[in-house]
């Protein structure tokens, strides 16, 4: 009986992370299209950190980001960057292809803002 139990509150369980995830994937492909705009049509500052963050998220071993930046850009486009680490963490799909041409996007934001990739964003 307990073993009966402990199978169906694993199950539950799953099936509460599955839907986290899937809802956590459709808000990150909505951030993340956000912030991709963002970064391909300004200049400034803030489109910068989101081009690193970008990066970051696209190969996070060649472009690091540092967690601080969250404190140097509006409230609004810091949700849109913990909203898709949310997705990060459940692993569904790469953000990048969640957006229309998302590798060729992020590979020419890189060149554009001139990030290196050699793991020092």
């Amino acid at each position: 009986m307990n073993k009966r139990r402990a199978m169906d509150d694993f199950s539950a369980k799953q099936r509460e992370w599955d839907e986290r995830a899937r809802n956590a994937q459709a808000a990150a492909a909505q951030a993340y299209g956000r912030l991709l705009r963002r970064a391909e049509t300004s200049d400034s500052g803030q489109a910068g950190t989101i081009a690193r963050f970008l990066a970051s998220t696209y190969n996070g071993h060649a472009y690091t980001f540092d967690l601080f930046d969250l404190r140097a850009v509006d409230v609004e486009i810091s949700d849109d960057m913990l909203t898709c680490l949310d997705a990060l963490r459940w692993g569904r799909a790469d953000l990048y292809k969640l957006v229309p041409d998302g590798d060729r996007r992020i590979e020419r934001l890189c060149s554009d803002w001139g990030l290196s990739g050699s793991g020092q964003g």
